[in-house]
């Protein structure tokens, strides 16, 4: 805990120190259209301390920093802790450090060489107190590295589409084991009513009957008797060879 405050008072003095700079300096202007070399040397000095001392933090640090009420301390500690692990362990500090005029204050960047990839810490300072406002980590990736990344990113979003594409042709697949009410009512009754079946026609049967009568009333006119004394049981029709 100790170490903790240590740095945190360290950090806190190259603010100040910063700042006594920049009220005390005579010939320091801070305008935004010009950048004046003691401006410049106050900026520059400022923001390599300031990286050098953000690097040096271990995790648990960098934890506890990001508890501060401070918004700086808090986004550059962010800023740090989401580039570390891509960055790995630091080389040096290679490169000159840059400072542009804005028309809100001043960009800083300050190169620096890691083990795994180069970076840039991006400061914006402003114009009117000097403070630094953000933090920006701008890891350089390698043109291999670059292609790689764009490469896993496309095979990702075709993965992903696939997928969904996929799921949604399983999902209406599904639909039809989904039971409808609806569909059914509506299919009960677009069907056609049975057709009523027919009486069986026993005409045929009422004519034999009356020619059977018709019969043997003549037989039994002929024979002098009546219909009593015998039975027509069949009709037969004979044909007769024409001579």
């Amino acid at each position: 805990m100790k170490q903790i405050f240590k740095k945190v008072s360290s950090l806190c003095t190259v603010l100040l120190m910063m700042a006594v700079l920049t009220l005390t300096g005579a010939s320091s202007v801070w305008a935004a259209d010009e950048v004046d070399d003691t401006v410049k040397q106050t900026l520059v000095t400022t923001a390599e301390g300031l990286t050098d001392t953000i690097i040096a933090l271990s995790d648990e640090d960098i934890e506890n920093y990001t508890k501060s009420s401070d918004e700086f301390t808090v986004g550059a500690m962010t800023a740090w802790a989401g580039s570390k692990g891509e960055v790995g362990a630091l080389k040096e500090r290679t490169g000159e450090t840059e400072v542009k005029a804005s028309d809100n204050g001043y960009t800083v960047t300050v190169p620096v060489s890691f083990e795994k990839a180069d970076a840039n810490f991006v400061y914006i300072f402003d114009a009117s107190t000097g403070a630094p406002t953000s933090l920006t980590v701008d890891v350089q990736y390698s043109m291999a590295e670059t292609l790689r990344r764009a490469v896993m990113n496309t095979i990702m979003g075709i993965a992903i589409v696939f997928i969904v594409l996929i799921f949604l042709s399983f999902l209406i697949y599904l639909f039809k084991f989904i039971p409808n009410p609806e569909a059914k009512k509506k299919a009960q009754a677009a069907a056609p009513a049975p057709a009523p079946v027919a009486a069986p026609v026993e005409a045929a049967e009422a004519d034999d009957t009356e020619l059977i009568a018709v019969i043997a009333a003549a037989i039994a006119a002929a024979e002098g008797t009546t219909t009593d004394g015998f039975v027509v049981r069949s009709i037969r029709k004979i044909n007769r060879k024409k001579r």
